[in-house]
């Protein structure tokens, strides 16, 4: 349910960000992108989280760079599972 509201939130900022005056984002995918995905993905607090420490580390001191979000504990077990099958 919080994971539902927060989505929602990040959309409405997608949606308005003309109107708020943001920059762009140092990062690909761009840190609304990114927050919507952690909340698709894992539980509110993870995702929170990783939305929060992408956000203080996107600053006009940075380079951009890709930092796509974390794989889950299933994604990882499965390409694992894929890399072993190529063995």
């Amino acid at each position: 349910m919080l994971n539902k509201l927060a989505i929602k939130i990040i959309k409405a900022y997608q949606k308005n960000k003309d109107i708020i005056g943001s920059g762009r984002c140092k990062h690909y995918p761009s840190c609304s992108n990114y927050g919507l995905e952690c909340y698709q993905k894992f539980n509110f607090f993870k995702a929170t989280w990783l939305t929060f420490y992408r956000i203080i580390r996107c600053n006009p001191f940075t380079k951009k760079v890709y930092d796509p979000v974390p794989l889950t504990k299933e994604e990882k077990r499965l390409m694992q599972m894929k890399s072993e099958d190529k063995k």
